[in-house]
């Protein structure tokens, strides 16, 4: 399993962006499902955002149109845009590659 680091969290205002990246320590080139999940304050589950799955790719109908998973085999890292954020996507967000995850990172979307 690829060790997970992610980045690009932190605090942004309503209708602002961020990109999310999740970086592995191993290929991704060969890895089939990959995606990110969140988990909302105060909830104990994870909700799944934004997958690729055998290439195929999907959105969580609330982010649809709003949020782009893309994967750098080059640099073996996911990626999540984020675009028209709302002050409901606050969460910790969580990457997976495989079987390995990250550890979590918070988006905060406040003004």
């Amino acid at each position: 399993q690829a060790d997970l680091v992610e980045s690009g969290g932190g605090l942004v205002q309503p209708g602002g962006s961020l990109t999310l990246s999740c970086a592995a320590s191993k290929s991704i080139a060969s890895v089939y499902t990959l995606g990110w999940y969140r988990q909302e304050p105060g909830q104990r589950r994870r909700d799944l955002v934004a997958y690729i799955s055998n290439e195929k790719i999907d959105y969580h109908d609330s982010v649809k149109g709003r949020f782009t998973i893309s994967k750098d085999n080059s640099k073996n890292t996911l990626n999540l845009q984020m675009n028209s954020l709302k002050p409901e996507d606050t969460a910790v967000y969580y990457c997976y590659i495989g079987l390995s995850w990250g550890q979590g990172i918070q988006v905060t979307v406040s003004s």
